[in-house]
């Protein structure tokens, strides 16, 4: 079996983390889990600040236990799923994302729908505003700590800033 984490992780963020790690729980030892990255040619702009290679860069340094896969846009609802199957695979859905889970539905595929707790601060335009606010900061500590996740236990729920920056 083949668990599909799809979005567009800019960037990758504690909600996606909780949804890949929900779909790795469900993958026994020879099933696979794959995160699709969506929108992987888009320019940079503000509500895409990071290049396709960046974000499967973000995603591989939090974990090798996933195959990462890059899908281009092509603004074609009804055709999305076909386009987006040649790279990622057949396989079960595992989203969040209500618009997603309808689109997989409607063209046959099961779908597990993950409920998210406190779900309005796991939503990418709040972090991007939050880094945005924070790009006025001169420190580069908080820089690291927002831009490099791997370096940083950002994901660890018993970790906070501070203790981070102590343990230094």
């Amino acid at each position: 079996m083949n668990y599909i984490v799809l979005g567009r992780f800019q960037p990758l963020h504690k909600g996606h983390v909780l949804l890949i790690e929900k779909a790795l729980e469900m993958a026994s030892e020879n099933d696979k889990v794959t995160v699709a990255i969506g929108s992987a040619s888009c320019q940079m702009e503000p509500r895409n600040p990071w290049t396709g290679d960046e974000r499967k860069e973000m995603i591989e340094s939090w974990s090798s236990a996933v195959e990462v896969v890059l899908i281009d846009d092509i603004n074609d609802s009804p055709n999305w799923v076909e386009h987006a199957t040649k790279f990622h695979g057949e396989g079960t859905l595992v989203t969040s994302d209500e618009k997603t889970a309808e689109l997989y539905r409607a063209s046959d595929w099961e779908v597990i729908d993950v409920e998210l707790e406190d779900r309005e601060n796991f939503e990418g335009w709040r972090i991007r505003q939050t880094i945005k606010m924070l790009s006025t900061v001169e420190s580069i500590l908080i820089v690291c700590l927002i831009l490099q996740p791997s370096k940083f236990s950002l994901f660890s729920s018993s970790t906070s800033i501070t203790s981070q920056f102590d343990a230094r």
